[in-house]
């Protein structure tokens, strides 16, 4: 089965997309993730990825779609879960021309919905050990004892850069204009599902599994 997760930043894409790709044998198409690995390789596709990452510049779409091509190609046969593209309604439309040329298609996209007042309450609120990354929130999941990691019992916390509040509303009306257009596109093909992108982690993984048990 071949599947999208949409919904913007902090909306917890990665973390179901890590979940099914352990109970189904499917693979994680991150595209960050495929980037850094493939600009490592030193191939012709690799050093044209570092050279534009290198430059700060966003990937060409025709670099994304031969990458994510390619690594359909390689580990892919059993499904593959797509997330961070496709952005643009012309990413997909790429996306969908690719996929027919190996006689392949999506089975279904899933979007995330999520109220963005409280995501943005849960992105910015979040800060990590510094020693071995547990994952804490200022209102949901503070240390048992307050600065003391519940974990390693380490006392120093991190918060990651890009979950500032003017940066999360940026990234968030950046997924409303580009993104948000994707979605008449797929449910005019019969493809899209909405699920409760705002419950638990395991309540949205039980969503997502009675979507996938019909689709």
């Amino acid at each position: 089965m071949n599947i999208v997760f949409l919904g913007p930043p902090g909306a917890g894409k990665g973390t179901q997309a890590k979940r099914l790709e352990t109970k189904y044998n499917m693979v994680q198409l991150s595209t960050g993730e495929m980037l850094r690995q493939v600009a490592a390789t030193g191939s012709e596709l690799g050093q044209e990825a570092k050279r534009v990452m290198d430059a700060g510049q966003l990937m060409p779409d025709t670099l994304m779609i031969q990458l994510i091509s390619e690594r359909i190609d390689q580990d892919c046969g059993d499904g593959f879960i797509l997330d961070g593209f496709p952005r643009t309604v012309r990413q997909a439309e790429s996306l969908d021309q690719m996929l027919a040329e190996k006689g392949l298609k999506l089975d279904v996209v899933i979007e995330m919905k999520v109220d963005e007042e409280a995501l943005v309450a849960r992105i910015t609120g979040r800060f990590s050990c510094s020693g071995c990354g547990a994952g804490y929130h200022d209102e949901f999941q503070r240390p048992q004892v307050a600065g003391v990691c519940d974990t390693c019992g380490g006392s120093e916390f991190d918060r990651r850069a890009d979950d500032k509040e003017e940066t999360v509303r940026a990234r968030m009306e950046a997924y409303n204009l580009q993104t948000v257009p994707i979605l008449p596109y797929y449910g005019d093909k019969g493809v899209l599902r909405t699920i409760d992108g705002m419950a638990s982690i395991e309540e949205i993984a039980g969503q997502i599994e009675a979507t996938l048990e019909v689709a």
